[in-house]
């Protein structure tokens, strides 16, 4: 993954691909969520502060991941999707909107404690597109070390509470038949979603740096993919998953291989704060959820769905098995998504500008 790997130090990369691939594997089994990104940040962690670790991933690397997982967002916004919601825009963009702007301030709060700033704070808070915000953090000026695992702690407890509190709070009974499913009709062929990848990456990524927004590898690919999936010509396609493994894993590479003795016990000293703050704005996501049920006309237990901040392929299943509308609930969600992907760049550079990007751990 570097330019010119030295004749000693080969060994490293092979060595680091075998235990993700092995990682990843096991994760899996597991369900953890995008387990290749935590498989990948947690070898190249161990692998870096042992000293066996390659020494860093090349910039035409994590501009390719990133590319990559823009792909994947931007395909998510399928047409049938979005007009689920489309008769209720206003409130739904009012509500995805609080949603974001909770997360960023708690994220804001965050930075206050030592050893994070307000940039990498923000970026560790923000609710949605944990992938996508994590490949881009160091671009912004951000630790892409306390955000990824921040991020992922969020993803994590989200994930774990989500079906309990759908039981217990709003009634869900599993095994429901749910009303409107999405993603029944047969998947297109695997060649398919990598001619439409390789046309959004090769059109996207000069496109981005072309516009000189922030995070164009990433944002340039995303937007290429939601339009075609929106005008109805992306044929159905996804990303192949080994490929969305592989650019997973190197946004983890990214991270790991950067991790210190310092910036690990800076990590650890963020936790609880870090922990009570996404607690927090659970809470009041679930409140803006009853809030757009009220405006919409969703069942509660759809709008606390469709607010809960994180997790949307979790999101899905308890969807799913609870008998909801499936796409009103996955369609507030991949409008939060795509509107994080597209605000969050240009907050994150006006809090780099005013408060400072800050000297990492």
């Amino acid at each position: 993954m570097t330019a010119r790997p030295s004749p000693a130090t080969w060994w490293r990369w092979p060595l680091l691909a075998a235990l993700t691939a092995a990682a990843t594997a096991g994760l899996a089994v597991l369900d953890v969520p995008s387990p290749a990104l935590f498989a990948g940040l947690a070898v190249a962690t161990v692998l870096a502060l042992s000293g066996l670790g390659p020494a860093r991933v090349a910039r035409p690397a994590t501009s390719g991941a990133q590319a990559v997982i823009g792909v994947v967002i931007g395909l998510l916004a399928r047409p049938e999707t979005l007009a689920a919601v489309a008769g209720e825009w206003l409130p739904v963009l009012l509500i995805s909107l609080g949603t974001l702007l909770v997360s960023m301030a708690s994220g804001l709060l965050m930075g206050l404690q030592r050893g994070v700033t307000p940039l990498t704070g923000m970026l560790a808070q923000t609710a949605g597109g944990a992938s996508g915000l994590v490949a881009i953090t160091r671009e912004l000026g951000g630790d892409e070390r306390t955000v990824a695992v921040i991020q992922y702690l969020r993803v994590g407890l989200v994930t774990a509470t989500m079906p309990v509190v759908a039981a217990l709070v709003y009634g869900a009974q599993p095994g429901a038949p749910a009303v409107a499913a999405t993603g029944t009709a047969a998947p297109a062929p695997w060649w398919v979603g990598l001619a439409v990848t390789a046309v959004c990456v090769v059109v996207g990524v000069p496109l981005g740096r072309l516009a000189r927004v922030p995070a164009g590898s990433l944002l340039g690919p995303m937007v290429v993919a939601l339009v075609l999936s929106l005008a109805g010509v992306s044929a159905g396609a996804a990303v192949p998953v080994p490929l969305v493994d592989v650019a997973y894993a190197v946004i983890g590479w990214q991270a790991g291989l950067r991790f210190t003795r310092a910036a690990l016990a800076t990590v650890a000293r963020v936790l609880p704060l870090a922990t009570a703050l996404i607690l927090a704005v659970v809470a009041v996501c679930a409140g803006l959820g009853l809030l757009l049920s009220e405006l919409t006309g969703m069942t509660l237990l759809e709008g606390y769905l469709a607010t809960t901040p994180g997790g949307i392929y979790a999101v899905l299943a308890t969807a799913i098995s609870s008998g909801v509308d499936v796409t009103s609930v996955v369609a507030v969600q991949v409008l939060r998504v795509v509107l994080m992907l597209l605000v969050a760049p240009w907050v994150a550079r006006l809090v780099g500008r005013h408060a400072g990007a800050g000297a990492r751990p």
